[in-house]
């Protein structure tokens, strides 16, 4: 038992350290967030670090990603590569619009941030980096994964998700939320006009697995003076679009996994016949 809960604790301070991603984590910030004592902390990083999944910098003695993460990121990049598939896109919405884009994915109630591809405009909003995540229909990409889920498994998430939207997210109570997943349905895309970090705006578009279930979001975060009508609805189709493009890739990386095992069964049932 002791044994399976200090596994449990590891791998939940593992996930703090990578939620912090490029800013790292202090030890103060990881025992009030995981509730743990310093000691126990401690003890557990001194054992992710030697297993290479964690280190400390020497300077800042914050915490981040060890290099055995990157290893176990590109293995896991073959089977999971919605970001890899989705860099194209990125490039192509941050070069046309000038502003940051991103792609984030569903981690069970919540969003997290892949990957921030930035953009040449000088005035930015860095309310969104990478590593960073927000309860689900909290910010664009998170709403519009939202609003891609069927409405029984929306009402669980919003239910599980209750009291840390009530005391984190004042100006998104429920309501607002359904309303927002309703206007986001029609429209095609999402729209975040500044309810997380004022006067950051983001605009979002769902990416679909072949079974119509979301594999992720692409968003668009600007000041709010960029993201105004009519320059909403061009975003909204440039994101539309761009998500089209990833959702092939995605079949088409799908197909290829069912085919090639038919294709070996036909090897090898024909070498039989003969």
């Amino acid at each position: 038992m002791f044994g399976s809960q200090s596994v449990d604790r590891a791998l939940a301070i593992l996930t703090m350290v990578g939620r912090a991603a490029e800013r790292g984590e202090t030890l103060s910030a990881i025992v009030v967030e995981s509730g743990l004592n310093k000691p126990t902390v401690r003890r557990l990083l001194l054992a992710l670090i030697r297993a290479g999944l964690v280190e400390q910098d020497e300077t800042s003695r914050r915490y981040y990603l060890g290099e055995e993460t990157y290893v176990l990121g590109s293995l896991a990049a073959r089977r999971f590569g919605l970001l890899e598939l989705s860099i194209d896109s990125l490039v192509r919405i941050s070069r046309r619009t000038e502003d940051a884009s991103f792609i984030s994915v569903r981690r069970g109630t919540y969003s997290v941030c892949l990957y921030r591809e930035e953009g040449t405009f000088p005035i930015r909003t860095h309310a969104l980096q990478a590593g960073f995540e927000h309860p689900l229909g909290c910010g664009a990409g998170s709403l519009a994964l939202l609003a891609a889920l069927p409405d029984e498994e929306i009402e669980a998430v919003l239910a599980t998700n209750e009291t840390v939207l009530n005391d984190n997210y004042p100006a998104l109570p429920q309501e607002r939320i359904r309303a927002d997943i309703e206007k986001t349905r029609q429209r095609g895309y999402s729209l975040n006009p500044g309810l997380i970090v004022p006067n950051s705006w983001g605009i979002g578009a769902v990416v679909r697995y072949p079974d119509g279930m979301p594999a992720g979001a692409l968003s668009i975060a600007a000041i709010d003076s960029r993201m105004q009508e009519p320059r909403q609805k061009e975003l909204g189709g440039l994101l539309i679009e761009e998500a089209g493009r990833v959702e092939k890739k995605v079949a088409q990386m799908f197909a290829s996994r069912v085919k090639a095992p038919v294709e070996a069964e036909r090897r090898i049932q024909g070498r039989k016949v003969t």
